[in-house]
């Protein structure tokens, strides 16, 4: 089990300088809208992965007025405390842990793992397909060095191959033999990708569908169904095939890349099909699928972080939530909300002594 005991920021959006003891397994962090407590899951989210949950780059990440930031956070794993720190400064983000710094920030995923659940996450399902890949991408490199190694790979090739069309359509008598050397990397990088992804999905659509029961309390089918263009023939036959109308679009059209994943309730596509209760139970069986499937991989139980969500949930979901995230397999739950009281009320009685509050201004 992995456990946050202590968390400190320094210029870290909305906070100047401030710290935070995490003592229970259940902590609720109360204050009004605008007093940080979105922050601070966010905080302890880039402690786990270098990067903010909720910004592409850091500057949002830096409270206004200064250039840079600090985070600590005290973990706990396998009773061995370290402290985890994550700096911004000078233009230059690094990560240490135990007190050694990395040399790459890649070297820190699969570390210590944490599952977010936001408000916003509903676009997983109604948007396009880069937040799905995201989502399956993320999962993945988090247990899977070798496939952290083989994405970054395939996106810098990418990059390159971009590169060579749109240079070969403004000057043709470059080097052409680099784009079989380019096409070899990426056929070979994205093979891997694929058959990971493939294998991910046979044993993750299992545990959506049972976390999906438990949420609606119905018998809803929902699955996963996995697109890709590697699902009709080997990426290298797309790559030299389609390299004329790449050429002319001066992007790779095909490949793992453009890969999507379907969400299907009853076997239909849940994004135009679906009501909001059950795009939000969808989105749910989602991320406790998720946590579910690091904590088998990994050997621990992910810090579950959920944000708000009471706000967006009924009580019948709400009730079903709170008795799920109450089970032996999930450690520690924090959670962030309006009001103290509903909390409370909703979580019950008996389960009010293990809880903690961290109350904003």
């Amino acid at each position: 089990m992995i456990l946050l005991h202590k968390i400190l920021l320094f210029q870290y959006r909305n906070y100047l300088q401030e710290a935070y003891s995490i003592d229970f397994p259940i902590t609720c962090i109360t204050g009004k809208n605008g007093s940080g407590k979105t922050n601070l899951l966010d905080a302890i989210y880039t402690l786990c992965y270098t990067k903010s949950y909720f910004s592409a780059t850091v500057q949002p990440t830096i409270r206004q007025g200064n250039d840079g930031y600090r985070l600590e956070g005290i973990f706990e794993q396998g009773h061995k405390q370290k402290a985890v720190v994550c700096k911004y400064a000078n233009g230059k983000k690094e990560i240490s842990c135990g007190g050694v710094w990395y040399e790459r920030q890649a070297e820190h995923i699969g570390k210590y793992a944490a599952v977010m659940v936001a408000p916003d996450d509903i676009e997983m399902i109604n948007e396009g397909s880069e937040l799905r890949r995201k989502f399956m991408d993320g999962i993945l490199s988090q247990c899977d060095r070798a496939y952290l190694d083989a994405l970054l790979q395939y996106q810098k090739v990418l990059l390159q191959r971009n590169a060579w069309l749109k240079m070969y359509a403004q000057n043709n008598n470059i080097d052409s033999s680099l784009i079989d050397y380019y096409n070899n990397l990426m056929a070979s990088a994205g093979q891997y990708l694929y058959e990971v992804r493939q294998s991910f999905l046979s044993a993750f659509s299992p545990l959506l569908q049972k976390y999906y029961q438990l949420l609606s309390q119905g018998n809803e089918r929902v699955q996963i169904n996995y697109q890709s263009d590697l699902n009709k023939e080997p990426l290298a036959h797309w790559l030299d095939k389609h390299l004329q109308h790449d050429l002319r679009y001066q992007r790779t059209l095909r490949g793992i890349h453009k890969d999507d994943l379907q969400f299907l309730l009853n076997e239909n596509p849940i994004k135009n099909y679906g009501s909001q209760g059950q795009k939000k139970s969808f989105l749910f069986s989602l991320k406790l699928a998720q946590f579910e499937y690091l904590h088998t991989r990994m050997g621990n139980s992910p810090i579950l972080l959920l944000d708000d969500v009471f706000e967006k949930l009924d009580q019948q979901r709400m009730e079903s939530l709170l008795h799920i995230i109450r089970m032996p397999i999930f450690g520690q739950v924090i959670l962030t909300d309006t009001h103290e009281k509903r909390v409370l009320e909703a979580l019950g009685g008996d389960a009010q002594q293990q809880i903690g509050l961290i109350q904003l201004n």
